[in-house]
């Protein structure tokens, strides 16, 4: 006896992707976007669908399942921790005093995320808001150049930093979901 899943695609053209062509939201039938921004936009509207689709289908108690002690990190703990980092970088952009932070301090995004169905619908409520929230506050500025942030960092460096996040922790969301039931892909 095991409690280590087989590993399974949902995927049928290509056994590495998710999921196949026809039934994945992030395929695109037309050419790549033009222009720095709408390519921006597009990769992280793409990573930001990928870590939506790596949770699909699985329990709260999935969702909050822990990787590997001493470690908290679970793919519900890393939605938190993206609706978090969405209220930070809005923070850098704001003027006046900073929004609070969503979960306490002291890794409260890990540490609270439980297997509870209420909980994990906040989350992802959570998530999309402050996401839509700073997609808005960004959007003010069409400039990527335009130094925007306290510390002088420009809209271009934010919306990397973006980028960057959210491809970092779609990694950690594959791992975290091949353990969890098996499933593998891109």
């Amino acid at each position: 006896m095991t409690d280590i899943p087989e590993r399974w695609s949902g995927a049928s053209v290509y056994p590495d992707m998710w999921a196949d062509p026809d039934h994945d939201p992030r395929n695109s039938d037309g050419p790549s976007p033009d222009g720095e921004l709408a390519t921006l936009q597009d990769y992280l509207t793409n990573y930001r669908l990928t870590l939506r689709m790596k949770c699909e289908g699985l329990t709260a108690e999935q969702l909050a399942r822990r990787s590997v002690p001493p470690s908290t990190l679970s793919l519900l703990g890393l939605v938190r921790h993206l609706a978090e980092v969405e209220r930070d970088w809005r923070n850098w952009i704001a003027s006046g005093d900073p929004e609070p932070s969503l979960y306490g301090p002291d890794d409260g995004d890990f540490e609270g995320a439980a297997a509870d169905e209420e909980l994990v619908r906040a989350a992802f409520a959570d998530l999309a808001r402050e996401q839509a929230a700073t997609d808005a506050a960004l959007a003010a500025f069409p400039d990527l150049g335009a130094r925007v942030c306290r510390d002088g960092g420009s809209v271009r460096e934010l919306l990397v930093h973006r980028v960057e996040e959210y491809a970092r922790h779609c990694g950690h969301a594959d791992l975290l979901r091949e353990r969890i039931d098996g499933r593998v892909g891109q």
